[in-house]
C-alpha cells in the first residue's frame, strides 16, 4: 500500500462523527482520517487531495468506567501507551517510551519535563511509537520522513522496531550524531541541500514518484496524537492538576499542538479543570508565528544553534496561533546568544541538553522579564533533546 497512489478515495461520514469510545474503529482496525477543510474523508492519506493536513474523522476520549487514577496507575508499566483510551491508534510498535520524569527546577522557579530521556533521545518518540504503529497496522513495508534529526532518528528506530524500512531526508549540514542514529537503525539517511523546505520537498517528490508511506511529523495525525500524551503524563504527575503555563520550543509546533490537544482532551472529560496558557519559543531569523502575531522586526536575527526549529512555513500554521491565542499564551523570538546562555545555565544544573531545547527555558526568562508569566505562575517546561545527540 502506498501513500499517493493508492489511497482510498475520499467517502462521507456523518457530521455526529466527533466523538467515540477508544475501542471503535474503521475497517482494518485503523482509525479514519477527515479533512476539517472540506470534509472528505480517507481510509488513510498524508494530506487531503485538496491540500489541508487531516485529522481523525472521530475524537477518542475514554469511558467514564476508567477512571483517572486508575490509568495514572499504569503509567509505570504501560509508558505513554497507558493513555491508550485517548489514542487512536493501537500500540503494535513501542520501546516502552513515556513516563519522563517531571522535577523541580528551583532556579527557574518551575518543573522541567525531562523529554530528552526518551529510547532516540528527544520526544519525538511520542510521535513515532503512535505513526509506526499505524503503519505497521496498514502494514506498509517502507515508510520516508523528512526531519533536521531528532524524528528523523526517532521514525527510523521505530521503523527498525516494526521490521520497516526507513529512508529520511536530511539537511546536508544535519549533524553527524543524528545521521549515525539513523543509520545504526539500519535507515538510508538522504542528504538534501539547500533550505529546510527543499529537504521536505524531496521527501514529497519521493513520495510521489515511489512506493513509500510518508511518516510525516508534520503532516500525520497519529504524530500529534503521540505528543497529546505529554500533557496527560504531566496532569497525571500532578495529580490530575494542570499548571498555568506550559513553555515549549516551536519549529513544525508538534509538542505544542500536542499539548494544547492533550489538556483540551483532559478538559473535555473533566479530568483537568482548565487548560494552561501555551507559550513557544522560536529562533530569531526563522520565527513565522512571532511575525505573524507581533511583525517582522520581532522576529528578526540569527539563530544557527537552535537548528532543530528552523521551519519557515509550519505545516499547521494557523493552528499554531490558535492554540497560543486562544489559551491567552504568547511567542517569542531568540537569538543565538540568549540560547547559549540558557543551555550553558542547564549544564551547569545538571539537565544535558541539545541547544534547541534551551530555547524554552530561555524564553521563560523573556517571558517572566515581560510580565506574562508571573512568580507566582505555576510552570512546566519540556527539556525535549538530549546533549549526547550533539
Amino acid at each position: 500500500m502506498t501513500d499517493h497512489e493508492s489511497e482510498d478515495a475520499p467517502r462521507r461520514e456523518s457530521d455526529d462523527a466527533g466523538q467515540r469510545e477508544s475501542d471503535e474503529t474503521t475497517d482494518g482496525g485503523v482509525a479514519a482520517l477527515r479533512c476539517p477543510a472540506c470534509d472528505a474523508t480517507y481510509a488513510d492519506r498524508w494530506r487531503c487531495r485538496c491540500g489541508a493536513p487531516l485529522e481523525y474523522a472521530e475524537r477518542p476520549l475514554p469511558a467514564t468506567s476508567d477512571p483517572p487514577d486508575a490509568v495514572a496507575a499504569r503509567l509505570g508499566r504501560d509508558g505513554l501507551w497507558a493513555f491508550a483510551s485517548f489514542l487512536p491508534e493501537r500500540p503494535l510498535v513501542t520501546l516502552g517510551e513515556g513516563a519522563t520524569p517531571l522535577v523541580d527546577a528551583p532556579a527557574w522557579d518551575a518543573s522541567f519535563k525531562l523529554e530528552y530521556v526518551f529510547p532516540t533521545g528527544s520526544f519525538k518518540d511520542r510521535g513515532a511509537t503512535t505513526t509506526l504503529s499505524r503503519a505497521a497496522a496498514l502494514g506498509v513495508d517502507t515508510v520516508v520522513e523528512d526531519s533536521s534529526g531528532n524524528a528523523g532518528a526517532a521514525v527510523a528506530t521505530y521503523a527498525a522496531r516494526a521490521g520497516i524500512e526507513a529512508e529520511i531526508y536530511v539537511p546536508a549540514d544535519a549533524k553527524a550524531s543524528k545521521l549515525t542514529a539513523i543509520r545504526r537503525a539500519g535507515a538510508e539517511p538522504v542528504r538534501v541541500s539547500g533550505s529546510r523546505g527543499d529537504v521536505t520537498d524531496a521527501c514529497v517528490a519521493a513520495v510521489a514518484d515511489g512506493d513509500a508511506w510518508y511518516a510525516s511529523h508534520a503532516w500525520r495525525p497519529s504524530f500529534l496524537a503521540g505528543t497529546a500524551t505529554v500533557a496527560y503524563e504531566i496532569a497525571a504527575q500532578r495529580d490530575w492538576t494542570a499548571p498555568d503555563a506550559v513553555v515549549v520550543p516551536v519549529g513544525h509546533g508538534t509538542l505544542l499542538l500536542g499539548a494544547h490537544r492533550g489538556f483540551a482532551a483532559l478538559a473535555a472529560v473533566g479530568w483537568i479543570d482548565e487548560v494552561p496558557r501555551l507559550y513557544g519559543a522560536q529562533a530569531a531569523g526563522v520565527a513565522p508565528i512571532v511575525a505573524d502575531e507581533h511583525g517582522a522586526d520581532a522576529a528578526a536575527g540569527d539563530n544557527d544553534l537552535a537548528d532543530g526549529i528552523q521551519i519557515a512555513e509550519p505545516v499547521r500554521r494557523e493552528a499554531i496561533r490558535d492554540a497560543v491565542t486562544g489559551t491567552g499564551g504568547d511567542v517569542v523570538a531568540l537569538d543565538a546568544e540568549t540560547v547559549q546562555t540558557e543551555l550553558d545555565r542547564l549544564h551547569a544544573a545538571g539537565f544535558y541538553t541539545e541547544p534547541t531545547c534551551a530555547t524554552a527555558p530561555a524564553a521563560l526568562r523573556v517571558f517572566r522579564e515581560r510580565g506574562a508569566i508571573t512568580s507566582t505562575d505555576d510552570v512546566v517546561v519540556p527539556l525535549t533533546g538530549s546533549g549526547l545527540k550533539t
